[in-house]
């Protein structure tokens, strides 16, 4: 049979924002291919505008660690009913983007029927929980990363594993260092600060009452200063300004990270992806992410392996932003280097410049360099 006239089927699993993201990027990337292809399978609304019929939305569930523990029953719920859609229909190719702590049972329940499976986004074993990468050499059968020094990490443990971007910055038109902050004629005075809470509830509930003590705390030393807070969506927003603290302004924006990073001189960012968009946006920064102190104590500082903790940090193998994760409960350190970065332009020149060189490896076509790993496997 002609290969180009035949129909494949594709599930996709995703259960975040920022997999849903890349699933959608992805998706469009395959239909633009020479296959006729249908798209079948979890995520969100991105996914299911670019095509992707859904058995359910996963990603209005999305959670983090502990506070994740109430959905287990309903995914577990959900594991059987994907597993059951699997065995009762033809399925040729099965992609699991990050989630790992759920993804792990979609490939497993793939692979114990026969589907090739394709992991997009990699999951941080180099980072903590280095065990786990039996499970990904028995349940993977190509992974696509998307930070560079995992091809070889994973490559040397027997993972076929390809670097193919940041699916984040793909969509970034024109050069990075257009994106270079010079802070030639800047006043700390008139600063302009862009807080990003995250995309999560949990993210919000956890660090949004912190961020903005931190806000009026920098007010009060740089008295014009100016905040925009980002949110995913208007949902988001609407949690955000119920929570806002007496003594804290600022307008709030649905949309895009980076835009927001863009216009700001300084950022306060949760930790996660959107840390690698505020560098591309060439954004000086701090990172926050907090943790309860008992669980941090008693099992997060004895399983992570790396010596930084953000994503920033990491690639750049050293501190070149303030991170504050875990952040327990004073904020006078976050103040203090915020105001210590603010109050020397040409450290934040320095640094704007290092956050672009930084990303710019990552730049590539992530979701066309995945689709063609994909239709190989179809093949």
């Amino acid at each position: 049979m002609d290969k180009s006239k035949k129909t494949y089927r594709i599930f996709l699993s995703a259960a975040e924002p920022s997999g849903d993201a890349h699933c959608a990027g992805l998706i469009t990337a395959l239909a633009q291919s020479r296959y006729n292809i249908e798209f079948v399978g979890v995520g969100g609304d991105e996914m299911a505008r670019a095509g992707c019929k859904l058995l359910e939305n996963t990603v209005s569930r999305a959670a983090m660690g502990y506070k994740a523990l109430a959905n287990v029953a309903h995914f577990y719920l959900l594991l059987r009913r994907i597993t059951g859609f699997l065995q009762k229909n033809d399925i040729d190719l099965v992609i699991v983007c990050d989630s790992p702590a759920f993804n792990f049972h979609v490939a497993k329940a793939a692979k114990k029927i026969g589907i090739k499976t394709l992991f997009y986004v990699a999951p941080q074993l180099w980072a903590w929980a280095p065990w786990r990468i039996k499970k990904l050499q028995k349940y993977c059968d190509n992974l696509c990363c998307i930070l560079p020094f995992e091809q070889d990490w994973f490559s040397r443990r027997g993972v076929e594993t390809t670097f193919v971007g940041n699916p984040l910055l793909e969509k970034i038109k024109g050069r990075l260092t257009d994106n270079y902050k010079k802070y030639s004629d800047f006043n700390p005075q008139n600063v302009t600060i862009a807080i990003m809470p995250g995309s999560r509830k949990a993210e919000i509930l956890s660090l949004w009452p912190a961020m903005q003590k931190v806000a009026v705390a920098v007010r009060h030393k740089f008295r014009g200063a100016n905040f925009i807070t980002v949110a995913a969506d208007k949902e988001k927003i609407e949690i955000l300004k119920s929570m806002q603290v007496l003594g804290f302004n600022c307008s709030y924006t649905a949309g895009s990270v980076g835009q927001a990073a863009g216009d700001a001189d300084f950022s306060i960012v949760a930790s996660g992806s959107a840390t690698l968009q505020v560098a591309a946006a060439g954004c000086p920064m701090v990172i926050m992410y907090q943790s309860s102190k008992i669980i941090w104590h008693l099992l997060g500082r004895w399983l992570i392996n790396t010596k930084y903790l953000s994503l920033v940090n990491i690639l750049a193998e050293k501190e070149l932003v303030p991170e504050f994760m875990p952040y327990f409960g004073s904020i006078d350190p976050n103040v203090d280097a915020i105001v210590t970065l603010l109050s020397d332009s040409g450290q934040l020149s320095e640094i704007s410049s290092s956050l672009i060189k930084l990303v710019q490896p990552l730049q590539e076509k992530a979701s066309e360099k995945t689709a063609k790993i994909a239709m190989d496997m179809l093949e």
